[in-house]
Formats: structure tokens, C-alpha cells, sequence
């Protein structure tokens, strides 16, 4: 199976071009959603409870996700064990998942494919990107919050312009609503894709 990967600054509108692609048949694997999941499988949940103990899990078993943000936040060895715990089993699941899938390839979102070196695993990145007078407003519309708090997520994340340097493909999401040129670059991409 063909593996493409998608990703995009904070209020770039991804999850929203990844509505697009679906609509034209492709599978998308949301990294984000997928693993959060993983929290709950026996392999992974042993493990985070070794490492913080069976506190970071709530009395019904759900995780104190409070809790393990302010250990990882607060220690970074903390959070490059979190993800050496989650990426091997992420990555073999979304393996498993692509095989599964019906189309001429599969996405994978996320918006740290350049920070975390995932590229080599894809065959091509499209990048989402927008103005960041345009990602600001989004973020700060979407979750209720200050421009400076945006602005500190921001800064967790490759400036754009890096990004669309290791590009394969760009997508310009500058518009909110139903945008004609959006889905014309999406059906361009697409039509490449399909025939590589």
C-alpha cells in the first residue's frame, strides 16, 4: 500500500483537507486519535504504569491524561519515554491499518512529521499551510484562547516555511468556507498520487 503523509502547522485547516481527501475515497489514519487509543492497550498501559504508577489511571480505568500531560510538559525524558512506548506499536498498527485498506493510497496525519523524522516512512509529505494571521484566528476561534497562547503552541513547531521546504506537495488552505481552488489542488495532488 502506497503511504502518503500529511501534516501541517497548528491552524493550518489539515483535518479539514483530510475531510477533502475522504471524500474522493482515501483513507486517512489520524495519528493524534489513533494514539490516544494506544493508552488503553495492555502492552502500552504496563508500560506507562512502570514508569508513573497505576495513579496516571483513573478508578474506571480511563487515563488522567491532566496528570501525564504535567509529567511530560514539566521533564523531557519523560516524554521521549512516552513516545518510545507509543511509536513502535503507532507505526506497526498503522502498517496493519494501510494493508487493510481498499484505495490507491493512504494518508497519515499528523502534525509532527518533520519534528519527529517520520518522513523516511512515506513515500511523499503534503504540507498544509496558511497565512498566520489566518492559522492564529482559526486556532483561537476553535478552542477559545488567547493569541498568545496560540503563539506558545506555535512555537512547539517547525516554522512553516521549513516545512514547505521539504514539501512533495503543498496544499494552500487560505479560505474557511467551500473553496473551489482548494479542492482543485487537492484533486491535482490526488491525480499524481494515484498514478505514481
Amino acid at each position: 500500500m502506497r503511504t502518503i503523509a500529511i501534516t501541517g502547522n497548528i491552524g493550518s485547516g489539515k483535518s479539514y483537507v483530510c475531510g477533502l481527501f475522504k471524500q474522493l475515497g482515501i483513507p486517512v489514519f489520524d495519528s493524534d486519535y489513533e494514539a490516544k487509543q494506544l493508552y488503553y492497550r495492555p502492552e502500552v498501559r504496563e508500560k506507562i504504569v512502570e514508569r508513573f504508577g497505576a495513579e496516571i489511571y483513573h478508578e474506571d480505568g480511563t487515563l488522567d491524561r491532566s496528570r501525564l500531560a504535567g509529567c511530560v510538559f514539566s521533564d523531557a525524558c519523560a516524554l521521549g519515554y512516552v513516545e518510545s512506548v507509543l511509536y513502535p506499536v503507532l507505526n506497526g498498527w498503522f502498517a496493519e491499518w494501510a494493508e487493510l485498506q481498499d484505495a490507491p493510497y493512504v494518508l497519515y496525519e499528523s502534525a509532527l512529521i518533520f519534528e519527529k523524522h517520520l518522513e523516511s516512512m512515506f513515500e511523499a509529505v503534503i504540507v498544509v499551510a496558511a497565512s498566520e494571521p489566518t492559522r492564529i484566528r482559526r486556532v483561537m476561534t476553535r478552542d477559545h484562547c488567547t493569541e498568545e497562547q496560540v503563539r506558545s503552541r506555535m512555537a512547539m513547531q517547525w516554522p512553516q516555511s521549513e516545512k514547505l521546504n521539504k514539501a512533495d506537495f503543498v496544499v494552500i488552505h487560505e479560505e474557511d468556507d467551500e473553496d473551489e481552488a482548494l479542492k482543485e489542488q487537492i484533486l491535482r495532488i490526488h491525480s499524481v498520487i494515484a498514478g505514481m
